[in-house]
């Protein structure tokens, strides 16, 4: 404690600001429980960047470890980047302080001579990936904590392709902001260097959106009808006007959820996986007869979707599902189109449904599956210049449609839902039908995750020891299943439980298990890169005879998942 003590002691100096002083005295003078967590390491980069609680400390958001990574960054640009003039483009988010931290990120790099573009006013984060590219910028930066309580905030930045930063840039600017004291940080704006942007990249960007989200000239979009949740975040100065420049008229907003708040009241969490974010959503449809919910998360980078199933009830959609369905849609219209040559592939990952890569196999196209993190499906793009992407998904309810945006995607990807379901309704169909032909015709997946939450110091040593009992003694049977390999990606290894050979994972080295049985069960584990949570992916799959079956292959399913939960004592 002595130790933790002294380095909050050091916020004291005339380093930081007269209100940060003042909240650290504070906190040493009441010994306030939460000092060691606000000191015990320094913010770190994850999956998604940096992402914390906000307030002060070494381990928390505020105006000096937001100053530290864009100093770093800088650094890292000027030291990396040759150019005469370095650009960099931020956007931000509803949230809480959002739009303070994006004008203290632009000031710390203009005062480093990098011209900066920043949005007159909270965007989605797809748009910020997009004007990237649009602007030849040499990296940017968006202000977010994705769909994480209101009390957190963070920050994700991007490459000059447009995706998330991955290596070798990532760890270059992690050095480069482990290096810095954060008496080295330049706070001084240069404002000549600071240009509002606004409705000239909107613009550019709905119309690709628009395009790239479209299937088919001849579906009939009037006749669907939409309800559409912002769950108060920023999708809602893109998605609307995107639904209505694609011909969508018949759209419904929850408007108790349509007002940008970093408080997210009418919610518990702003998380379209979860059905109760989306509860008022559904609601509403049923009230007025909708055929599709969409609901995204803060900053518009994922979305739930909720259709009828067979009963004419509402049902969420998994991340998976949507993926699948999206997956078959895209596929179908290049073929249609005469696009296919054998030179496209299909993103996933390799906690995701591995239906997709079937699915992808039934039109002869390639799935190439990265590590967790959509950063590394935009790293595919830019590894393979001589192949088309198609599109490509993670089970954590993100999808990307074509390669003019390098992230997750939630503004295309909700015209892509709405285009499936108006598709199927035209044709006698339904969003939910098609997905169960494609069950019918491949095999039923179905797929869940828990999260369970482990807190502070005391909560990261458990998460690890966790995964720890996992690797030095693995399951040897699962539901009565012989669990045929084990895959440790931190070791890059695949050991075959049955026969003892190894081979090698060629992929960068990430902290996720999963076992595979020789059924075809999978169970993943790893840890959250952005949030104190270890996560266990659960995968099964079953013949499907028929659509009429649908119900009781699912529920013999969700029994056999909730099973292995009880017999890995996770609950």
């Amino acid at each position: 404690m002595t130790e933790i003590l002294d380095k909050a002691k050091q916020w004291l100096s005339p380093t930081f600001d007269t209100e940060t002083q003042e909240e650290i005295t504070q906190l040493i003078t009441s010994n306030a429980p939460d000092l060691a967590d606000r000191f015990y390491k320094d913010m770190e980069f994850g999956t998604g960047g940096m992402r914390g609680i906000m307030g002060a400390g070494t381990n928390r958001v505020n105006k000096y470890t937001l100053g530290r990574a864009t100093q770093g960054l800088s650094n890292y640009l000027l030291e990396n980047v040759q150019k005469e003039q370095l650009k960099v483009v931020i956007a931000y988010d509803c949230r809480h302080n959002s739009k303070k931290f994006a004008k203290i990120v632009a000031n710390v790099l203009s005062a480093n001579n990098i011209k900066v573009f920043l949005f007159e006013d909270l965007r989605a984060t797809p748009e910020l990936s997009f004007a990237v590219r649009h602007l030849d910028c040499d990296a940017g930066i968006v202000l977010t904590a994705s769909h994480n309580p209101s009390e957190y905030n963070g920050y994700k930045v991007y490459w000059a392709d447009g995706g998330q930063i991955v290596p070798p840039h990532d760890g270059g600017i992690i050095n480069n902001v482990n290096a810095l004291d954060f008496s080295e940080i330049n706070f001084n704006a240069n404002d000549a260097l600071i240009e509002i942007i606004g409705t000239e990249v909107d613009t550019v960007f709905i119309e690709a959106s628009v395009k790239n989200g479209s299937l088919s000239e001849a579906i009939d979009r009037k006749n669907l009808k939409i309800v559409f949740t912002s769950l108060h975040g920023t999708s809602i100065v893109s998605v609307p006007d995107a639904l209505e420049k694609a011909g969508y008229s018949d759209v419904h907003l929850v408007a108790e959820q349509s007002v940008p708040d970093g408080d997210f009241p009418t919610v518990s969490s702003p998380n379209p996986e979860e059905p109760e974010a989306l509860k008022m959503a559904t609601d509403l449809a049923n009230k007025i007869g909708a055929d599709i919910v969409i609901g995204t998360d803060p900053d518009c980078d994922r979305l739930g979707v909720a259709v009828r199933d067979t009963d004419g009830n509402m049902k969420l959609m998994n991340g998976n599902q949507t993926m699948v369905l999206m997956t078959q849609f895209l596929l179908k219209k290049w073929k249609e189109a005469g696009k296919m040559n054998g030179k496209q592939f299909i993103g996933s990952t390799i906690v995701s449904t591995e239906l997709v890569n079937a699915i992808a196999a039934n039109y002869n196209v390639e799935t190439k599956v990265g590590l967790t993190g959509f950063k590394w499906i935009a790293k595919m793009v830019q590894d393979f210049p001589e192949l088309d992407f198609i599109g490509g998904g993670e089970e954590s309810f993100g999808y990307m449609v074509g390669d003019f945006v390098r992230d997750k995607d939630a503004v295309t990807a909700t015209l892509l839902a709405c285009e499936v379901a108006a598709y199927a309704k035209q044709h006698g169909s339904s969003f939910y039908e098609e997905l169960l032909d494609i069950y019918v015709k491949n095999s039923f997946y179905k797929e869940h995750l828990i999260a369970i939450t482990k807190k502070g110091m005391d909560g990261a040593a458990e998460i690890q020891q966790m995964l720890t009992t996992m690797r030095s003694n693995p399951l040897k049977e699962i539901d009565g299943e012989q669990v045929a390999s084990l895959s440790d990606y931190q070791a890059s290894t695949r050991k075959n439980l049955i026969t003892g050979e190894i081979t090698t994972i060629d992929l960068p080295k990430s902290n996720v298990l999963i076992y595979q049985t020789i059924k075809g069960t999978r169970i993943a584990a790893r840890p959250s890169g952005t949030e104190p949570k270890i996560k266990f992916y659960f995968s099964v799959n079953s013949n499907l005879a028929s659509k009429e079956h649908a119900k009781k292959v699912e529920l013999e399913l969700d029994t056999k998942i909730q099973r292995i939960i009880k017999e890995m004592k996770l609950i």
